[in-house]
């Protein structure tokens, strides 16, 4: 039987002030879903769920990305259906692994949702994989563990690095700089160059597992299926 992955995409829409729309990141869904497709079965949750955002940027920064065009076309149902994240509390026991999709969304919300943080909690007290890509990391910086302590403390991590946040100009319409919060929490924040893939792995078994940027989508893919 394929193993099952839970895939989370942010229900968030708007760009913190900016009066711009946000969301998730259309390549940053595309190309792990087809890494992992065929081969996991997969669920799309959301905080709200039914449709979840798609950051429309992400559509125009992709137009030369030919699979995250594929994915847009055939994929939809995907992200207009999601079911309720809340809906698989106390379900990691039918789960290998779980993966936050980026795009700026999850900044503003899986960052601080507590059902997510328990879905989380629950996932790596478990060893299952917890995974997540650019922004996607928000969503695991402030978890706690049963003993208290932060998920990323001591631990390697990336995310979506402050130089890639200033370089698009948007680090002052986040609620928060990731990789500062990442630190903050005891996470030992790692990089490659701006805009280069890295994916990093640590924590219990090896399974926890983070992408700096969109970049590492691909390879994050790859990186969930080994460790599942």
């Amino acid at each position: 039987m394929a193993p099952k992955v839970l895939i989370v995409l942010s229900s968030h829409n708007q760009l913190g002030n900016t009066g711009k729309p946000t969301g998730w990141f259309l390549p940053e869904f595309a190309h792990p879903y087809y890494k992992l497709e065929g081969k996991a079965d997969i669920t799309v949750v959301s905080p709200k769920g039914g449709e979840a955002p798609l950051d429309p940027a992400s559509v125009e920064m992709s137009k030369e990305d030919s699979e995250s065009m594929r994915f847009l076309k055939e994929k939809e149902a995907l992200w207009k259906n999601t079911q309720k994240l809340s809906d698989y509390l106390g379900k990691a026991d039918q789960f290998a692994a779980i993966f936050f999709v980026g795009g700026h969304g999850p900044m503003f919300d899986l960052a601080t949702d507590a059902q997510s943080q328990q879905l989380i909690r629950e996932f790596y007290e478990k060893s299952k994989v917890v995974s997540a890509v650019c922004h996607g990391p928000a969503a695991l910086t402030n978890v706690k563990l049963s003993d208290g302590s932060y998920l990323v403390s001591g631990q390697e991590v990336t995310g979506f690095s402050n130089s890639e946040e200033d370089a698009m100009s948007l680090s002052s319409a986040m609620p928060f700089m990731l990789e500062t919060q990442l630190g903050a929490n005891g996470g030992k924040f790692v990089k490659a160059n701006d805009w280069a893939s890295k994916v990093v792995t640590s924590g219990k078994g090896n399974k926890l597992i983070t992408g700096q940027n969109p970049a590492s989508a691909g390879p994050i893919g790859e990186a969930i299926l080994a460790a599942m």
